[in-house]
């Protein structure tokens, strides 16, 4: 009977040393707070660790495999990138949650966060609901819809499992040669400042409390929005993408810049860097505006991503000197590198930098920990895997409806016949033939511009 419950208290023990040897991780407690979360995950992790939350590689590169060995923070799917043709959205679903298996396996078990340019509604997918482009949206001088619209995106962008996308573009178009410029609510940057009520149309109201420049996402049905490109796009000289802004300060600020000051406020997750340059000096390098402005200043505290191959751009041609590429664009603030293909000569790029102590370790901090602030507010670390319990939410009847309203808001009479006096319109109700001519008239690709499946 005595060894008996002495077997019993010797298992008892070995159970209880067994118990106290599974640590507590805080980072892994909803409860915590945000920065004791970050903080906790952030001093666990290794410098390759690190690096691998600052890429963002392309779907067509990505898998299982590689987000395990790499780390990768992110996947985004380009334009025209789909998982088949006319892919479904389950088939999308089961895609990006492959990927985030790959990152469930790691050791810290960090998730991915897949990214898309769901610019006017999830427009990368068959059968999404497509809405008008932000020119056109502009017209209808009604943030309030465009609220609406945003929340409509939100919700079938999650129908595919997507939790982050890449609007809204706040570019102030002052030159209608910008073959972009179809993608700026306008030329008035009072205008396009009030258009960033779409941001949280996408990531919810904020509550009334909450800090102002820190990410904030309300739940499953709303995602992590991406004001872009700052600074300036929209101002290149004779309206040349990619190209130079001349500007002084004043008029950075008052023409180029309002839509970021409210689109923080509001709460926006992230900021992508412009392709452009402001007087002479490229975006992807400006550590001055990234760092000392956007994040210092305005007090921004989401992640700042770079533009599809941006960083590479800092040079010309593309691409002659990727390692000071690099070094320039982490040094001026960027937290993520939208890379796309070749991650592993970025990541080797970078930790190379690091170790031989031209990139100091603080700044891989600073960026680790804003990517993480970001997942911890989409609440990935609690819901990684996507479901398909949103999926009659792609192309609803009631988002169609929405878009039809936003088509009738946003039409610009123009001229209405060749003399004052004898206006064409309304059109006689007993009109037998009506001709609708031009290369536009008959073409669905035309009539939904830009950026729709391909």
């Amino acid at each position: 009977m005595a060894r008996t419950r002495i077997t019993i208290f010797f298992m008892g023990l070995v159970l209880w040393c067994c118990l106290t040897k599974a640590e507590y991780m805080k980072y892994k407690d909803p409860k915590q707070a945000v920065h004791v979360r970050t903080r906790d995950l952030l001093d666990r992790m290794t410098l390759e660790e690190k690096i691998g939350q600052m890429v963002q590689i392309e779907r067509s590169v990505a898998s299982a495999d590689v987000m395990n060995k790499y780390f990768i923070g992110s996947v985004l799917g380009g334009g025209g990138s789909a998982p088949s043709p006319q892919a479904s959205p389950e088939a999308w679903i089961n895609m990006i949650n492959d990927f985030q298996k790959g990152s469930l396996a790691t050791r810290m078990q960090i998730p991915m966060i897949y990214g898309i340019d769901a610019v006017h509604g999830n427009n990368n997918v068959y059968k999404a609901t497509i809405f008008p482009h932000n020119i056109g949206l502009g017209a209808t001088r009604d943030p309030k819809l465009v609220k609406k619209i945003g929340a409509a995106t939100a919700l079938e962008s999650r129908a595919t499992g997507i939790p982050y996308v890449f609007a809204p573009c706040i570019a102030v178009c002052r030159d209608p040669r910008w073959g972009r410029c179809y993608e700026s609510y306008s030329e008035d940057p009072h205008l396009v400042d009030a258009m960033t009520e779409i941001v949280p149309g996408l990531q919810g109201d904020m509550p009334a409390k909450s800090s102002k420049g820190v990410p904030f996402v309300a739940g499953n049905k709303n995602v992590a929005a991406c004001a872009k490109h700052y600074v300036g796009d929209g101002g290149t000289t004779k309206g040349i993408n990619e190209n130079n802004t001349v500007i002084n300060w004043h008029d950075l600020l008052s023409i180029h810049m309002p839509g970021y000051y409210t689109s923080i406020i509001k709460g926006v997750s992230t900021v992508m860097v412009s392709y452009s340059s402001w007087n002479g000096v490229k975006m992807h390098a400006n550590r001055d505006l990234v760092t000392g402005f956007l994040k210092n200043k305005l007090r921004f505290r989401g992640f700042v991503i770079s533009d599809w191959e941006g960083i590479d751009r800092i040079t010309y041609p593309p691409h002659a000197n990727y390692t000071y590429s690099i070094q320039a664009a982490i040094g001026s603030g960027i937290d993520m590198v939208m890379v796309p293909y070749n991650y592993s000569s970025f990541i080797d790029g970078l930790t190379f930098l690091v170790k031989n102590n031209f990139i100091p370790m603080s700044r891989i901090d600073d960026a680790v920990k804003r990517i993480l602030r970001v997942k911890f507010a989409v609440g990935l670390f609690e819901n990684p895997l996507a479901d398909n319990s949103l999926v009659d939410q792609l192309g609803s009847e009631e988002h169609r409806e929405l878009a039809r309203e936003a088509v009738r808001r946003s039409l610009v009479l123009l001229k209405n016949g060749h003399y004052a006096d004898q206006p064409l319109l309304p059109l006689p109700k007993k009109t037998s033939k009506i001709l609708v001519a031009g290369s536009h008239a008959d073409n669905l690709g035309y009539q939904c511009g830009g950026w729709t499946i391909e």
